[in-house]
């Protein structure tokens, strides 16, 4: 029904969507781990011949297995995108807009700080370069710019596949997750034979995980108790550990997570049902003042710190090589105390970028807000971006291919264009039907949770 005395067509002001507070702080303390973890498995070492190797310290412990099948908190990323992604997207498509405006909001909203982290890092290490800095350091940082980028692609080829896969869930959600998860298995099966197959689950594995975040998303498709809830992630870690028992994956979830494979979905399982039992517990500790406040600067700067803080880390640990500064053998107890002291110097570096670069992601962006681009332009700005960031996946990436992909992310910027923010938004006063906001157990109420509007 419309507002009374309102006439049909005609337009009324939509509030600021409220964040969800519960997924939020699961997201921030899923960021905080990721950025602990990486300052314990990043370590440079130096050689007695010069050169200058990187070591993931924690991924050649084997009591470190089972912990990190507890902290692997990727999955947690895509279900919770799932969430208000499918909430964006169906605001959206309320509104009239079209694919098309989603996909260059999400290309906007994640492309921006990257550019910026990719200009900077070549330009720099150029610089670095000419100085006369060693270039097995230069590329020992390059190769820290890397590793956040595999995400980036996945997540972008996730959302970008929201709106087709929305419909597909909105027809046939069950099939849709199933046929997924087939996907899932069958290049698992195929990968040994053709191992170039295995990166075709960067995109059906993550698109997967992402889906349970629609299940979550629609409460008519599951309702579960907490005893079905604690099943579900009992079952999941119970089913994660007989495929790895029998030898069918490996008990490294660091391992399974790059090319992804089959265990990361059993856990992405066991974390949705997870988070639904945690959110009473998530969505009280988040009623403190001063949790939200920190959790919402956290959560509009998330990117830029997922994208920097590897880079930092490996621009840290390369200064210190050329310098006198003290450097413990990996493992040791002398480099377990020194990792307080490693994280305490991200979190240092951190914050002048922060207060530079994190504007880019507090620029408006919501879908609602886009000024349409053409259709060949989103486009041509996504496959531009795909290119070096595959590239960089499969083959590593180095100090050229830094330069290419800069150009490609800065011409992707270009082809996007600009989103200014007016200082409200309208829609129509006959509302937006039952896509304008999906009901369901998780999240309860519109959202503009980190990349969302």
């Amino acid at each position: 029904m419309g507002v009374p005395g309102q006439q049909p067509g005609a337009v009324r002001e939509l509030p600021a969507p409220e964040r969800d507070v519960a997924i939020d702080l699961a997201r921030f303390f899923c960021l905080a781990l990721v950025v602990m973890g990486h300052t314990t498995m990043v370590s440079a070492v130096l050689h007695p011949d010069g050169t200058v190797t990187t070591e993931n310290t924690l991924a050649l412990q084997d009591w470190f297995e089972p912990i990190i099948w507890i902290f692997m908190v990727m999955p947690l990323f895509f279900v919770s995108g799932g969430i208000t992604g499918l909430q964006s997207w169906r605001r959206l498509k309320a509104r009239g807009g079209s694919g098309i405006e989603f996909a260059q909001a999400r290309l906007l909203r994640l492309i921006r700080p990257a550019a910026a982290l990719l200009a900077v890092m070549f330009t720099g290490l150029w610089i670095a370069r000419l100085a006369g800095v060693t270039p097995q350091v230069v590329e020992l940082i390059v190769t820290g710019a890397g590793m956040p980028l595999w995400f980036l692609a996945a997540y972008l080829a996730a959302q970008l596949n929201l709106p087709l896969l929305a419909a597909l869930h909105d027809r046939a959600p069950w099939l849709t997750l199933a046929s997924l998860a087939t996907l899932v298995v069958a290049v698992d099966c195929f990968r040994g034979a053709f191992p170039a197959l295995a990166y075709l689950n960067m995109i059906f594995l993550w698109c997967a995980v992402q889906q349970l975040g629609f299940v979550l998303a629609d409460s008519h498709l599951l309702r579960p108790n907490r005893s079905a809830l604690v099943g579900i992630v009992a079952g999941s870690n119970l089913l994660l550990g007989l495929l790895t028992g029998l030898g069918l994956y490996r008990g490294n979830m660091l391992v399974n997570l790059n090319p992804p494979n089959f265990c990361l979905l059993l856990l992405g399982v066991a974390q949705a049902a997870a988070l639904q039992l945690a959110r009473p517990a998530l969505s009280k500790a988040a009623s403190a003042k001063w949790v939200r406040t920190v959790v919402g600067v956290a959560g509009r700067r998330a990117m830029t710190v997922y994208l920097w803080h590897l880079p930092l880390l490996a621009a840290m640990s390369g200064l210190i090589l050329l310098t006198d500064f003290p450097k413990p053998a990996a493992a040791t107890a002398a480099w377990w105390w020194s990792r307080p002291v490693v994280l305490l110097g991200v979190i240092v570096l951190l914050l002048p970028v922060l207060a530079v670069f994190g504007r880019l992601e507090e620029r408006p962006t919501a879908s609602v807000h886009a000024r349409s681009r053409p259709a060949v332009a989103v486009v041509t700005a996504g496959v531009v971006v795909f290119i070096p960031v595959a590239d960089a996946a499969l083959n590593g990436l180095t100090l050229a291919l830094l330069g290419g992909g800069t150009a490609c992310f800065v011409l992707a910027v270009l082809l996007l264009g600009r989103m200014p923010a007016p200082a409200s938004a309208a829609v129509p006063a006959s509302g937006g039907g039952a896509g304008a906001q999906a009901e369901g157990p998780l999240p309860q109420k519109p959202l503009s949770a980190n990349v969302e509007p």
